[in-house]
């Protein structure tokens, strides 16, 4: 290698430096602080090394670029976490209900967002956290909606905060109106946001109420891909192409995420590997929501900070009362 070729390289290897260390770090944080899962420690980690003005452009941009491979890899892995057959045995009642709430709290939270003021982008990433799986969701919608920079970082910071909230009230809630047993896990995989947040609120009601919201939960994830899809498309539609670079029709990720889905549905990989794909995509959404955090302006992300938390809240009841309804209909 040549000395213009190391330098030319020096961005990437020191991107590559910086998201590794970030990366461990996130991981000490939620080992000291598990209330905090690595992935929120991430992003936090990575709004504080992009607030350092030392921090090089070409270096900046090169963690954008890493970023965007960690992300799409990490969405592909998540496909692991999910079996088909350990949805479908939920009953098409429970099913019909998780897609209504899917559905409703997605679009209602962007006519919400309109409402309150929040950006269109911003809506489009809390409505997609709030309603399917948090901020993995949020990292896979965000590379097919326009938004800012900040954007992401303050979606992932609204369902980290309102998600903590829901793991107390929601057991609160549901002593209060009577939900016990499977019935309260049902209500939680639908209404919270995150799955570590879904295993929270559902603990308190016993084993049987655990292991109903984690695969209710997860019959969320399944329409991860149904809907980035969906947005791709109608993003393709709304953009002329003379404004840029269009959204791909279906992201590569997007079906890589549906293989790995039907790979694990097959029921042939055991669970040593599905353990380790799942460490490995923690790991790669990690380093992806550090490189995303490195974007963010601090700026930007304060003077949104009263509207968006407004938007959360609102959200937060509508997926909450919307799971609610579905399940008494249909559950």
């Amino acid at each position: 290698m040549t000395i213009a070729q190391i330098r030319r390289a020096r961005p990437l290897l020191a991107a590559l430096a910086i998201t590794g260390f970030g990366l461990v770090l996130a991981y000490v944080a939620s080992s000291i602080f598990p209330v905090i899962s690595a992935l929120t420690a991430a992003v936090v980690l990575g709004v504080i090394t992009g607030s350092v003005p030392a921090l090089p452009e070409a270096t900046r941009q090169s963690i954008g670029k890493v970023t965007k491979r960690l992300l799409r890899a990490g969405v592909v892995l998540l496909g692991l976490q999910l079996a088909l057959p350990a949805v479908l045995d939920l009953g098409p009642g429970t099913l019909i209900a998780v897609l209504l709430t899917v559905a409703i709290s997605f679009l209602g939270t962007i006519g919400l967002g309109r409402l309150v003021g929040v950006p269109r982008g911003l809506a489009m990433l809390v409505a997609t956290g709030f309603s399917i799986c948090g901020a993995s969701a949020i990292a896979a919608m965000e590379g097919v909606v326009e938004r800012e920079d900040s954007d992401v970082a303050t979606a992932i910071a609204l369902v980290t905060f309102y998600g903590g909230l829901a793991i107390a009230a929601v057991p609160l809630i549901g002593d209060w109106v009577g939900l016990t047993g499977e019935d309260l896990g049902s209500w939680a995989g639908m209404s919270v946001h995150e799955v570590a947040q879904v295993v929270a609120a559902a603990t308190p009601a016993g084993a049987a109420a655990l292991a109903v919201a984690v695969v209710v939960k997860l019959s969320r994830v399944v329409l991860l891909a149904p809907m980035v899809a969906a947005v791709s498309v109608y993003e393709r539609r709304r953009r002329p192409a003379a404004q840029g670079k269009r959204a791909p029709l279906v992201p590569l990720f997007v079906l890589g995420f549906l293989a790995m889905v039907a790979l694990r549905s097959t029921g042939i990989l055991p669970s040593a590997v599905l353990d380790g794909a799942k460490l490995l995509c923690t790991l790669l959404l990690a380093g992806a929501l550090f490189g995303l955090g490195c974007a963010v302006r601090i700026g930007k992300l304060v003077r949104t900070g009263g509207r968006a938390l407004l938007l959360g809240l609102l959200s937060t009841l509508l997926v909450g009362g919307v799971a609610f309804g579905t399940l008494a209909l249909l559950g």
